[in-house]
């Protein structure tokens, strides 16, 4: 039995690398999902089933209109070419945040992506996008409001976008930046926390299996002795 099920990850630093390459923040996105297709397959190989990528937030719709559309391409073509390959490869995919902002043809991918690999169970990638956890909170409690329920721990998690997953064990932040940035926030309660120096494009498999190895160290007690 695999004692890790779920790993989060806020995949920070892409556009930081891009600059620092002397090139420009949207080249080191591109980069960056050569990191995230590397974290996929080895995620795979330690039968883990549940992985967490932090990709775009709330509050990023603040950065320039450039680099959000930008950002937006680069995953409608990512998806459109890549979506088979997950289901090939028994690989669900499943859209956490709020998608109302989002245009008619984004929504379209998502959603076909979504349906295509629906009914697969080796591996679950959950991708925040328009994640906010506070967000996450109030909806979750104006739907336990709306159906009239208890507003209780069991009942939040059920109306969280996570709902049937299990929380993460760990959390992963790449870029040398050590705040959590609105993510997950009920769902972390318990886990571990990594804060690593390097930018996104710069992780890889060694220090990826470096933390699972660390964690598996630790002795999680949740607040016994």
């Amino acid at each position: 039995m695999n004692l890790i099920k779920h790993v989060a990850i806020i995949m920070d630093g892409s556009g930081r690398w891009g600059l620092i390459k002397k090139k420009s923040r949207n080249y080191g996105h591109k980069v960056g999902l050569n990191t995230v297709e590397k974290i996929i397959k080895e995620t795979i190989k330690k039968k883990i089933k549940y992985l967490t990528l932090y990709a775009f937030s709330t509050e990023n719709w603040k950065r320039p209109k450039k680099e959000i559309n930008f950002l937006f391409n680069l995953l409608e073509e990512l998806l459109i070419k890549k979506t088979k390959n997950l289901n090939e490869n028994n690989i669900k995919l499943k859209i956490i945040g709020n998608k109302k902002p989002f245009t008619k043809k984004l929504k379209k991918i998502l959603l076909n992506s979504e349906k295509i690999t629906q009914n697969n169970n080796k591996l679950q990638i959950n991708l925040a996008l328009n994640y906010g956890a506070k967000f996450e909170l109030i909806n979750a409690i104006k739907l336990i409001k709306k159906n009239k329920i208890t507003v209780n721990e069991k009942n939040i998690d059920k109306n969280l976008y996570t709902k049937n997953i299990p929380d993460p064990n760990i959390l992963i932040r790449t870029g040398n930046t050590k705040r959590l940035s609105n993510f997950l926030l009920w769902q972390l309660s318990y886990a571990e926390i990594y804060f690593e120096k390097k930018l996104w494009p710069d992780f890889n498999e060694k220090i990826y299996n470096k933390i699972l190895k660390n964690y598996l160290k630790q002795k999680i007690n949740f607040g016994a002795i």
